[in-house]
């Protein structure tokens, strides 16, 4: 991919995360962090409804079943050790029930939010 290319997927996904961070507040969620960076991996979307702390992952694609299909089980684990990581500094979430969820974009589709889209053993 050239750097163009690369500046122009980045962008697409930084507008994406925009958009579903929108949705999820318009869905009655509270954004705690974007774009959370731990030495073990990233989180898009960290959020909370209630006592139920979510962590997202947003992907977008030009075809929905490809965005659902970009979330492969390595990344699930990243997420899921940031999760944990996240967790460990983060003692006010302590007792919150937590979950893993997808949100899903496309263009001309509305988005698409998987709640508990994995589950870590």
């Amino acid at each position: 991919m050239t750097v163009s290319g690369r500046r122009r997927a980045w962008r697409y996904g930084r507008q994406a995360e925009w958009l579903a961070t929108w949705y999820l507040r318009l869905k009655g969620y509270r954004i705690i962090e974007t774009n959370l960076k731990t030495g073990l991996g990233e989180i898009d979307i960290v959020a909370c409804k209630g006592h139920l702390l979510v962590f997202v992952e947003v992907k977008a694609r030009q075809e929905m079943a490809d965005a659902q299909d970009a979330i492969r089980p390595r990344q699930q684990a990243r997420v899921a050790a940031a999760a944990q990581q996240f967790l460990a500094t983060q003692p006010r979430f302590q007792g919150f029930d937590g979950r893993f969820d997808a949100l899903l974009l496309a263009p001309r589709r509305l988005p698409r939010h998987i709640r508990d889209a994995w589950r870590v053993d």
